[in-house]
């Protein structure tokens, strides 16, 4: 079984990258390769952004490890959800069967699938590919009371932290289920942009207009209770989920061992929110995906000053976006190493 003890400072710091001479290289290898200057467009960005996490000017991708960290809300009894808590568990064990969309794209692209049970409201059988870190059976329904304690919050990214330190590769996907986190999402862009909840909440699993404006009313009271909740860690434990906890931790420490981090949808954003509230040089490493359909993504990416890779109108989570985003950090790595410059292929350059 897995060493879960957390490690010795739970939120480790995570300098900035700053290697101006190795940006300046990148950026001349970039430009130098037989194509007109700029047109490869994004991926060339993608490519400078790589490069730097890995220090490289041939950055390569190795033993990449898609995470989906799943747990349960108390939150979802108040019927923020179109689904009931139990898909959580049954959503589970379709990851563990391989019959879910991500299990599908991680098979394809060669990704080393986890599913961290962080707090799921079912016990599971040991088995390949299951972490169980579970910190309880969901948390506390946070429109009565913080959805973890400060201890179960620290002990949370303390695990996180660790499954990832025990992780080979360098390159972490991040991926989550469960039912009701949609809301604790939206909760938290609201707390820590100091956004209207309404403006952060949308139909998650698929509510109707009048399921989303009684979440909406449900969001609001909760942010009411715990309106001291100001400070990340405070509102991650007062508002946050098991996975949405864990993934911090995951995400502190990739980024403190400089590496990628492919960002997937709304829930995984929030994670990333908090994370860099407390060491804001985690963007750095950071690739954001996709732009969720889900209402407050948009919102959230903009806080993070994020430009995603995709934009095809997903909301389903589990890591899907950040599998199918991961040929695209592939190809940009080949090209750096790869493509012929204008002088090795003898090719004129633009007078």
């Amino acid at each position: 079984m897995q060493d879960l003890t957390p490690l010795n400072s739970f939120i480790p710091h995570v300098p900035p990258i700053d290697e101006p001479a190795l940006a300046a290289a990148l950026q001349r290898r970039i430009d130098g390769k037989t194509k007109p200057l700029g047109s490869l467009g994004q991926l060339e960005q993608l490519m400078l952004r790589l490069g730097l996490i890995l220090g490289s000017e041939t950055p390569c991708l190795h033993e990449p490890q898609l995470m989906v960290f799943a747990g349960d809300h108390g939150l979802a009894a108040r019927g923020v959800s179109a689904y009931p808590s139990d898909v959580t568990w049954q959503m589970v064990e379709n990851f563990l069967a391989g019959g879910a969309a991500v299990s599908v794209l991680a098979r394809q692209h060669g990704l080393a699938l986890t599913v961290v049970d962080a707090g799921v409201a079912h016990d599971f059988e040991p088995r390949p590919g299951l972490v169980n870190a579970k910190l309880g059976y969901g948390t506390a329904d946070s429109s009565t009371h913080p959805a973890m304690s400060t201890e179960q919050c620290a002990d949370a990214i303390g695990r996180g932290r660790r499954i990832l330190a025990d992780s080979p590769g360098n390159a972490l996907l991040l991926g989550e289920m469960g039912i009701g986190n949609t809301s604790s999402a939206a909760l938290l862009l609201a707390r820590l942009q100091n956004l209207p909840i309404e403006h952060c909440a949308g139909r998650g699993t698929g509510l109707d207009d009048a399921a989303l404006s009684r979440k909406i009313e449900v969001l609001r009271a909760v942010l009411q209770r715990h309106a001291e909740a100001t400070q990340p860690l405070q509102a991650l434990a007062a508002l946050g989920g098991f996975e949405i906890a864990m993934m911090v931790g995951a995400v502190l420490q990739a980024a403190s061992e400089r590496r990628v981090i492919v960002v997937d949808g709304f829930i995984a954003s929030s994670a990333v929110l908090v994370a860099a509230k407390l060491q804001p040089a985690v963007l750095q490493r950071c690739v954001f995906a996709h732009r969720s359909m889900e209402n407050g993504h948009k919102l959230m990416l903009e806080a993070l000053q994020a430009q995603p890779l995709l934009d095809l109108g997903l909301r389903l989570g589990e890591g899907s976006g950040a599998a199918l985003a991961w040929p695209l950090l592939g190809s940009a790595c080949r090209i750096l190493a790869e493509m012929a410059s204008f002088e090795s292929a003898g090719v004129s350059q633009q007078g």
